[in-house]
């Protein structure tokens, strides 16, 4: 029977999303900060995919696995989903305050794995979170306040990085050393990563399981412990034959869509060597002002984009913004301007916004609350694998088929987004798709 769930106020939904403040924050340090940090200690551009490849590995994972775990898991003191949250925000915690002090390169990269370990054990498990919570009425609305906080996280970080360097930066690069103005943007995510997960969890309770899911639930926990650990991959591998068709179509929108994104993270500080002949701390200055940019657009525009998709559907809205996101990525190699390179950040703004709230509202309506966690983890899956093929791919590709040239490179995330949003428009839900009513009938 299915839980029925109380509409909740905005600043009710606001309190369970505050913790993606500080996760999003880290991630907005890996996007901007991690890879200079790498070529602060010596590594070269043409190594840097696979430098990232634990993003992928840890995400492919940690997410399903904790999201099959926390499906199983209930609590009356802690619940469902926030003991994970808070383990992944302690360890994203400690990694933040270490990384800025890392003496070696293999050090940092040591760090990168668990603090993407931390981040994903954390972010799953909050996707499930949101839907474990409302109903379907305002999965919009949670999933897009989401998205609010992700450019809130992210803006902070960027945000910060520019800000010290211009407050306390200057002198010289010294080689093999990483300037003392980074380390204030990650002592303080080391601060929110915590914080913000603590204000979530001591403020929205979670809805206890029915009594059929909880049976279910003290069986699971009553068997050997051989049979407990074998239960997630068994509840993945089912999952994934199930798996609506629609999930399929969304996994072909993914692989183009998070390819491009991870190409973009990694070369746009390359990218304003090239074009603007910065040294690497000034091109990382302004592809930190660059995020900052479209994290300010995702946090005005992600509200907005719930009436909009109400009225013309998420698919037209989603596939509409990943264009969007092409064209922005279009421009940029060709504005050598600091100030004007700005403007196509609106653009992918909106993109951003519209792929960090819009699939994850269409996929939650359709997956059952009993599996809605490995479901959330597999629709993970679905991003770090094209990430994982990137850095496996993208080293031998920008080296021998782009010529070295981080102009290239950028371009040729432009082009993956064109491909992804075609395939967006295929994003339709069928009967068979809606495997939710199914469970109910």
């Amino acid at each position: 029977m299915k839980i029925k769930k109380p509409e909740l106020s905005f600043w009710q939904i606001w309190n369970m999303n505050v913790g993606f403040l500080g996760i999003q924050y880290s991630f907005g340090l890996q996007q901007s900060a991690i890879n200079p940090i790498f070529l602060f200690l010596g590594a070269k551009e043409e190594i840097l995919p696979i430098l990232n490849i634990a993003g992928p590995i840890t995400g492919l994972i940690v997410q399903p696995l904790i999201g099959a775990i926390s499906d199983k898991t209930w609590s009356a003191r802690w619940g469902r989903r926030k003991p994970f949250f808070l383990i992944g925000a302690i360890l994203g915690s400690l990694c933040l305050f270490a990384f800025p002090l890392s003496p070696a390169l293999w050090f940092a990269v040591g760090l990168l794995w668990i603090l993407d370990v931390g981040n994903n054990m954390a972010m799953e498990p909050y996707r499930a979170f949101v839907g474990d919570k409302l109903p379907d009425k305002q999965l919009s609305m949670g999933y897009q306040m989401q998205s609010l906080f992700v450019g809130a996280g992210i803006l902070l970080a960027n945000a910060s990085i520019f800000l010290f360097q211009d407050w306390f930066g200057g002198g010289e690069e010294v080689a093999g050393t990483i300037p003392k103005w980074l380390y204030y943007s990650f002592f303080i995510g080391s601060f929110l990563s915590i914080t913000t997960i603590l204000w979530s969890v001591l403020k929205t309770p979670e809805i206890p399981p029915g009594d059929e899911e909880l049976k279910e639930i003290n069986r699971h926990k009553a068997l050997p412990f051989i049979e407990r650990f074998k239960t997630p991959f068994i509840e993945i591998s089912a999952a994934v034959k199930e798996m609506p068709k629609f999930m399929w179509k969304l996994s072909a929108v993914y692989l183009f869509q998070w390819y491009a994104l991870f190409v973009y993270w990694q070369f746009i500080t390359p990218l304003f060597r090239a074009t603007m002949g910065y040294d690497t701390s000034e091109a990382a200055a302004q592809a930190a002002k660059m995020s900052t940019t479209y994290n300010v657009v995702t946090a005005v525009v992600a509200l907005i984009l719930v009436p909009l998709t109400m009225k013309f559907g998420g698919k037209k809205i989603y596939a509409l913004s990943l264009f969007g996101t092409a064209l922005a990525l279009f421009a940029i190699p060709n504005i050598a301007d600091p100030v004007y390179v700005l403007f196509p950040m609106v653009l992918f703004g909106i993109g951003w916004a519209a792929m960090m709230g819009i699939p994850y509202s269409m996929v939650s309506k359709i997956v059952p609350q009993e599996r809605r966690g490995v479901y959330m983890g597999i629709l993970n899956m679905m991003i770090v694998i094209p990430m994982g093929i990137q850095t496996l791919t993208f080293g031998p590709i920008f080296k021998n088929f782009l010529g070295a040239n981080s102009v290239n490179a950028i371009l040729f995330a432009g082009a993956c987004f064109v491909i992804a949003s075609i395939l967006a428009m295929r994003l339709n839900v069928s009967k068979e798709d809606n495997l939710a009513d199914v469970a109910e009938e």
